[in-house]
């Protein structure tokens, strides 16, 4: 099995790259935002490489690190999600990214890519949300602000925030980070509108 391949970029298709090692082409699926950031023809790269073994093709994946590439297998455990959707998924959102949606229930992102309906998202983010944390340096109090926020158990002027950030616009993945810095900055007790200042604070930087 292959799992890493280091040589020179012979070529690119629409959702592929040809690597040159030593006079040996090998060609490579990625996403649309791995093959953005891989270097022009002619010049040296490296990619983390999955193998998938089928009875009548073997097909490489490549990508620029091993936790995107540990997102793309993790992914392919939900029903419904594979090789082609987890590819689409990381040409949306890269591993920080899609980390922060799963574990802060952001359905919205996730169904932004290509092939993902909303019922496919909140699969995702519902088996994976445990996992999140771990793949992404997820800080673990914004996974528990935001699953106490799905279950209605969030203190009033926190819940109260939230939606006020998201009423003014912010997908609610950011005004969940944001007032979770808030409510650490500010400390037991703080106000809605306390929250909101600084959550918005957050949001500037």
């Amino acid at each position: 099995m292959i799992g890493k391949l280091k040589g020179v970029i012979d070529s690119y298709g629409e959702d592929h790259v040809i690597i040159d090692v030593q006079g040996v082409g090998y060609v490579v699926q990625c996403s649309a935002r791995t093959l953005q950031r891989l270097p022009k023809p002619g010049e040296a790269a490296a990619l983390s490489i999955e193998t998938h073994v089928r009875e009548d093709a073997i097909r490489l994946y490549g990508f620029l690190s091993d936790v995107e590439r540990d997102w793309f297998r993790l992914m392919q455990v939900v029903q419904g999600v594979g090789a082609k959707v987890a590819l689409a998924i990381l040409s949306t959102l890269d591993p920080g990214g899609l980390a922060t949606a799963i574990a802060t229930n952001d359905k919205a992102a996730i169904a932004r890519a290509p092939g993902v309906g909303p019922k496919l998202a909140q699969r995702l983010c519902a088996e994976l949300k445990d996992k999140a944390p771990a793949f992404g340096h997820v800080d673990p109090s914004l996974a528990q602000l935001s699953g106490a926020l799905e279950d209605r158990k969030l203190p009033q002027p926190v819940a109260d925030a939230i939606s006020a950030l998201a009423n003014l616009g912010y997908p609610q993945a950011q005004a969940v980070a944001a007032v979770a810095a808030a409510a650490k900055a500010a400390g037991d007790g703080a106000g809605t509108a306390q929250l909101i200042r600084l959550g918005l604070k957050e949001l500037s930087k």
